[in-house]
């Protein structure tokens, strides 16, 4: 460990919730987050929109945008789009969602990919979906064992999730449609 990494702040909740702006803590830090893209507003809006039609079959489950996720004392991330299910109504998202939607850019590749990959594996997150608009693609991990093995679907297709009491099938053709 270098002398900087030894003497870097380390920051709670409670912190993060005194915050102007729009921020990420993970383990303690701070993440400042970029103003989105066209592009990425627009994959976003379309896959809120699939998904959440498609989610009709499933009365407890509902699509939130951009939802603050508790994961820890020193852990809050914001997920592009999340999937809950739940029996009653929430006040904040202390538990953890069925789905995580991120939408990659540039900017975003390596945290999405890797940071948040094992940050959302270690919290038992069921089903990642990564998002890359550039590249007309999608990568989906489900977890398996405490591990995410990596489903890749047919971005020309359907894919379907098992949320456990019902299941969405999802078209990634039209989040991908221009």
């Amino acid at each position: 460990m270098g002398l900087a990494e030894r003497f870097l702040p380390h920051y709670t909740v409670r912190d993060y919730e005194r915050w102007e702006g729009d921020w990420e803590l993970i383990d303690g830090i701070p993440y400042a987050l970029a103003s989105p893209s066209p592009l990425h507003q627009k994959t976003l809006a379309r896959a809120v929109r699939v998904f959440d039609e498609n989610l009709d079959g499933c009365p407890k489950c509902d699509v939130y945008v951009e939802l603050d996720w508790y994961i820890s004392e020193d852990t809050v991330v914001r997920p592009d789009m999340v999937v809950v299910c739940s029996e009653k109504p929430f006040e904040k998202l202390n538990f953890t969602p069925q789905i995580a939607v991120e939408v990659v850019s540039p900017s975003t590749r390596e945290k999405d990919e890797e940071l948040k990959r094992i940050l959302y594996e270690k919290a038992g997150l069921k089903w990642y979906v990564l998002l890359y608009p550039e590249e007309r693609k999608v990568k989906v991990f489900t977890l398996s064992e405490g591990f995410f093995s990596l489903v890749t679907p047919n971005p020309q297709g359907s894919f379907e999730f098992d949320l456990g009491e019902c299941r969405v099938s999802v078209n990634f053709k039209e989040v991908f449609t221009s």
